[in-house]
């Protein structure tokens, strides 16, 4: 079995497989006579033709060290976790190497801050740590086949 080490969540080490939903260093415009700081346009929904919707998954937690074995993309559109507690969570993703899951990354999203897939990426089923979570997702509706599952030999993730 390999082993990965969970890695800390920068925009930057995040790019290739999408955005993370966190403020900016500075708002982009003050709003609501000045009592609100708008952080616009985080992340983009990829809709691929669909409507984009907005769920709640309630998601058991995990343990470290966690063996990921199941992974799965959307390849149709874009799909954005929030997490709505107050809880760091793990964020497992891999680039598409020929319609298979490529090299695994797993990074430590702090309490907070969420993250927005690009179509296609491949990911980890939620990952919240220690105890169950909710999170608040955008993601596509509609025609077409929007999920794809694949089992890998498992991977074991630690801190």
């Amino acid at each position: 079995m390999s082993t990965i080490r969970i890695e800390p969540l920068t925009a930057a080490a995040f790019a290739p497989f999408g955005e993370v939903l966190a403020p900016k260093p500075a708002a982009d415009r003050m709003i609501n006579a000045g009592r609100c700081e708008r952080h616009h346009a985080l992340a983009t929904v990829e809709r691929g033709g669909g409507e984009a919707i907005i769920s709640i998954f309630r998601s058991d937690p995990v343990s470290l060290p966690y063996d990921c074995d199941l992974l799965e993309r959307h390849p149709l559109g874009s799909q954005a976790f929030m997490p709505m507690g107050p809880d760091a969570w793990l964020s497992v993703v891999a680039p598409d190497e020929g319609g298979r899951p490529g090299p695994l990354r797993a990074f430590l999203v702090p309490a907070g801050v969420g993250v927005n897939l690009r179509a296609g990426t491949w990911h980890g089923v939620l990952t919240p740590l220690d105890r169950p979570a909710d999170f608040l997702v955008i993601d596509r509706e509609g025609t077409g086949v929007n999920l794809e599952e694949v089992t890998i030999p498992p991977v074991r993730i630690t801190a």
